[in-house]
């Protein structure tokens, strides 16, 4: 009997310990899969952050990619030239015995081709581009004190600037009409290829703008020399 009753008491310390055992058991599973679960929230939250940085970035790189070369030409190249047309209203607004139409359409010129400088060169520095084309100016006939190369796109030569600048009255009224109209022509001309072969809807609208003002422009200068 007395044995009896130690079987049936070890039984149940037996009992008694594996229960504990399996309680302590789950709850260390339980603790360790909660565990786990904070551990992996952080690597979770690390990866969408990841994803988001790389997608701003991509964004980013696209909008520096949203232009091509025309588009850079474009800008490199009409900066000099607004440039030069900006410093040859100013030579008339300075001088005497100018008529108001030439003053007005000489302040009309820079008013619209300074800002429009400001754009461009707010473009190149966007785009990363330098603000010259490669090989310099003279090496995209640009113009220069000799040769013709700057009657391509409409540039005057140092001499030519230098002749404006010492006429007065009528005889400096006749070279700024004849030579704004030939600048006019050459950036027209430069616009109409941004339009062509450019990819930057900024830059390509701007052309469009070029090409409408300075036709109308180059009609309103051909009148007033018609009147001297």
């Amino acid at each position: 009997m007395k044995h009896s009753l130690s079987l049936a008491s070890l039984s149940v310390a037996a009992l008694i310990t594996l229960s504990a055992c399996g309680s302590s058991s789950g709850g260390e599973i339980a603790g360790t899969s909660g565990g786990s679960s904070a551990a992996a929230a952080p690597s979770v939250t690390a990866e969408v952050g990841s994803e988001a940085t790389t997608d701003a970035t991509s964004g980013a790189s696209e909008t520096a990619a949203a232009h091509n070369d025309a588009d850079a030409m474009f800008a490199q190249m009409m900066i000099p030239h607004h440039q030069q047309a900006v410093e040859m209203s100013d030579m008339m607004l300075s001088k005497d015995d100018i008529s108001p139409e030439i003053t007005d359409l000489a302040t009309k010129i820079k008013d619209a081709q300074g800002p429009e400088i400001e754009t461009m060169t707010g473009w190149l520095e966007a785009w990363d581009e330098p603000m010259e084309p490669g090989g310099g100016m003279d090496g995209h006939s640009m113009g220069s004190d000799t040769g013709d190369s700057g009657s391509m796109e409409g540039m005057m030569s140092e001499d030519q600037m230098s002749e404006l600048e010492s006429a007065e009255g009528t005889e400096a009224s006749r070279i700024f009409l004849e030579s704004m109209t030939a600048h006019h022509e050459g950036a027209v001309s430069m616009a109409e290829n941004e339009i062509e072969n450019g990819q930057d809807p900024e830059a390509i609208e701007l052309a469009e703008t070029i090409v409408e003002t300075q036709n109308a422009e180059i009609t309103e200068m051909e009148e007033l020399l018609a009147g001297l």
